[in-house]
């Protein structure tokens, strides 16, 4: 039943300089979910993210379908609290590094409550770019899983050139651009961990070559959600996901999935 999962956003900031790379998080050893993991920047969408007066605070956001606004401005909230990385316009133009670092003590106390992100967003005269977001997937766990069910939307966006990240030293404790093939081949040798979800988003997204190709690949791509299911074959249980949705790798043992 879908009233059974937890509504949550993340999101997949990029850059192309010095290469196409990814900005990924490890979250903190002892969280329950996925804890020492690398993820991208996310997290629950709360309530205040469903406050109608987002809409005029947020450029883009009547544009875009209902259901995906509230998910939307928890992505860029959740950037926000864990990296310091706000997509946000004054007066037109995206801030910079200066602008950013100068909410600094604004960023605990929205990471400690989520309605007054509205209220920062408000008093600085900013807008939030819900219109650079392109949805790039969404997952939701087997109806069969026993740890927390949630179900994610996925956003892409381009980072904003001018910001720099800082780990929030709570749920973030580092913060760190790679390449997806850098990433994939950390996990693969045992250097890093991604749970299931993740390394197959950051797999298909090892298949472009630049923030401008994902963006473009959305276009064209389903990215209704995903749910995976658990299959066995002669003896040994799979994770696997449909074979019809762009991704290169569809399947992986339990038992390696599991362990993330």
């Amino acid at each position: 039943m879908t009233d059974s999962y937890i509504p949550a956003a993340t999101i997949v900031l990029m850059r192309d300089a010095p290469d196409f790379e990814v900005m990924m998080i490890e979250r903190h050893a002892d969280i329950v979910f996925a804890g020492g993991a690398l993820v991208f920047p996310g997290g629950r969408i709360d309530a205040g993210d469903h406050d109608p007066a987002w809409l005029d605070h947020a450029e883009g956001l009547g544009a875009v379908p209902e259901t995906e606004r509230a998910p939307r401005i928890a992505s860029i909230r959740e950037a926000f609290e864990e990296t310091g990385i706000l997509l946000a316009r004054r007066n037109g133009e995206m801030i910079g590094a200066e602008a950013a670092e100068s909410l600094a003590s604004w960023r605990k106390r929205v990471e400690n409550d989520d309605r007054l992100f509205l209220e920062m967003i408000a008093a600085e005269g900013l807008s939030i770019a819900i219109d650079t977001l392109c949805l790039f997937a969404r997952w939701r766990p087997p109806r069969n899983a026993t740890h927390r069910r949630y179900d994610t939307w996925f956003f892409a966006a381009k980072a904003p050139e001018r910001q720099r990240a800082h780990a929030d030293g709570g749920e973030a404790t580092e913060i760190l651009w790679t390449t997806p093939t850098s990433a994939i081949t950390d996990c693969r040798e045992g250097r890093r961990k991604m749970i299931f979800p993740t390394m197959r988003n950051m797999e298909l997204l090892q298949m472009s070559e630049s923030t401008q190709a994902v963006i473009a690949s959305t276009a064209t791509r389903d990215t209704s959600p995903i749910e995976p299911r658990i299959v066995e074959r002669d003896g040994e249980r799979f994770l696997t996901i449909p074979n019809d949705r762009g991704y290169p790798v569809t399947e992986e043992p339990l038992e390696l999935a599991m362990r993330g």
